[in-house]
């Protein structure tokens, strides 16, 4: 029988390691990024998909620039680093170089949408046969936590203390939306890593992702909403909750197109 344990008084044992639970391709646990950061979580489930669809010697990554950069060090694919918005270009030009590798960019809303919007808009109506993966918090994390184009109406940033405003700051871009629509996208879903269940929606995403890639289907697009608790101003324990209550409700969680049909709503991908 297995032990339950009684969460309402501290254990009589302490907690324990069991196993060795990191993916094959992620060399150790340690990062630099701020406690309660989302973007570790969502690089581990896209290594776990890569893994699982044994694309690991085919798989080649562009990365943006952002506080998810740190991570390339704990990456073990091939990597190529991209300029500032640039990484849908670099990853166009290798999988036309490499047509049966796995070409995969991995940027931040500021990288992608403010810096390359143009880039990852021309990607998909190209129907270039790669998938981008946006790590989206609504802020320029990196350089102190400034609001992006992404940024919700009423978000206080470090240039919005009093919260986003439409009149003057422009309401925000909706990337997996816009991307959703264009010709050239075979697929594109928004997925969020705040509790367990959204993690594993967005793992089925990105394999989702990849298997439309690697069938020849066009674009695949996946944005992952990630806790920033430092650029929010908020406990790093209200990341999560902070997440689910303010960005979802405005950057809808779900698949918008699937096997290049467009979909009226986000639909839930379902899990066991």
């Amino acid at each position: 029988m297995s032990e339950t344990l009684d969460t309402d008084r501290r254990p009589e044992r302490p907690a324990r390691q069991t196993g060795d639970f990191h993916p094959g391709l992620q060399l150790c646990g340690d990062h630099e990024l701020c406690p309660g950061c989302g973007e570790p979580v969502a690089l581990r489930v896209l290594l776990e998909c890569i893994e699982e669809l044994g694309l690991a010697q085919r798989a080649i990554g562009v990365v943006g620039i952002g506080c998810y950069t740190a991570l390339t060090s704990v990456m073990d694919v091939d990597l190529i680093q991209a300029l500032h918005g640039r990484a849908p270009s670099l990853a166009t030009g290798a999988k036309r170089m490499k047509p049966d590798a796995l070409l995969f960019t991995l940027q931040g809303d500021g990288d992608m949408v403010n810096e390359g919007l143009q880039e990852v808009l021309h990607t998909a109506a190209r129907g270039e046969r790669v998938t981008c993966i946006l790590v989206y918090n609504g802020v320029f994390g990196e350089t102190g936590g400034h609001m992006s184009a992404t940024t919700v109406l009423g978000q206080r940033t470090k240039n919005t203390l009093d919260g986003r405003e439409a009149e003057t700051h422009g309401q925000p871009i909706l990337i997996a939306d816009l991307v959703a629509r264009l010709g050239g996208t075979a697929y594109a879903a928004r997925g969020s890593v705040h509790d367990a269940r959204g993690i594993q929606r967005t793992r089925r995403m990105i394999r989702s992702a990849f298997e439309h890639q690697m069938r020849g289907d066009g674009f695949s697009f996946v944005e992952i909403l990630t806790m920033c608790p430092t650029g929010w101003f908020v406990p790093t324990a209200e990341g999560p909750d902070s997440l689910h209550d303010v960005m979802a409700p405005v950057h809808a969680l779900g698949e918008l197109k699937t096997g290049g049909r467009l979909l009226e709503r986000p639909t839930e991908v379902e899990v066991p």
